[in-house]
């Protein structure tokens, strides 16, 4: 184990929310820290710096070279046990496939998608919503990566059976029809979070977009924004009791 962490290290994110992390991280550690949100940003930081020690992407959903991946040590951070849960969309998929706990694991990017040997695990709970449980795994991320500068651990090669999710589209936040208030609960909770396809019902010329879900007693209680199809611009936001 190496106790010199003084080093240079790179913090890839394309969500805001990080960037507590990464100055949490900047006052704790020497050494020359840069953050980077953009595909320009991340190849400038890399140019600058002759050998950064770890480039850490918390939340990333670009294309990384592979100038970048295979000449420096590439961390990324997936929810899910690999190797089962490769692929997009893991949240949405773990929820719909009725998890309420994963592993949060902290691999080395390779060629293949997230299937990279691995670094750490470390359990997660899926309460709440989509923005709550992100915002849990940057806590998360921060910890394992408070761990990997001080212990500098050489990743080891997945193992067991390999399950690959699919990319959710957009479309498929529609909710579905006929669900239980406890299904639906999960369905608006799980696209919950800033930037992201809100769950929503068709009525009309009218589209329904829901959040804030809470469930009580078998009753489903959300916010909802009603916009005109085909407009960006609400035209009304209620708080209302549904029951499905």
């Amino acid at each position: 184990m190496s106790t010199d962490i003084a080093s240079a290290y790179i913090i890839a994110s394309n969500k805001e929310w990080h960037r507590t992390s990464f100055e949490t991280l900047k006052e704790e550690y020497e050494g020359d820290w840069y953050w980077v949100s953009t595909p320009d940003e991340l190849l400038e930081a890399v140019r600058e710096i002759e050998s950064p020690r770890y480039i850490f992407f918390l939340h990333w959903s670009h294309h990384v070279p592979e100038s970048v991946w295979a000449q420096h040590e590439c961390v990324c951070f997936h929810m899910t046990d690999l190797p089962y849960g490769r692929g997009g969309s893991p949240l949405q998929n773990l929820i719909l496939r009725g998890h309420q706990e994963t592993v949060l694991t902290a691999f080395r990017m390779v060629e293949a998608m997230d299937a990279g040997p691995v670094y750490a695990k470390r359990g997660l709970s899926l309460s709440g919503t989509a923005e709550q449980i992100y915002r849990r795994v940057g806590e998360l991320s921060t910890d394992i990566i408070r761990s990997m500068i001080v212990e500098q651990p050489e990743p080891e090669d997945q193992t067991g059976e390999v399950v690959v999710f699919k990319r959710r589209t957009p479309e498929e936040s529609e909710i579905p029809n006929g669900a239980s208030p406890e299904i639906l609960y999960d369905f608006i909770r799980m696209l919950d979070a800033d930037g992201y396809p809100h769950a929503f019902s068709r009525s009309g010329q009218y589209i329904l977009r829901y959040t804030d879900a809470e469930l009580h007693e078998g009753e489903l209680k959300a916010s909802v924004v009603i916009s005109l199809t085909g407009s960006e611009r609400s035209t009304s936001e209620v708080k209302q009791r549904e029951k499905p």
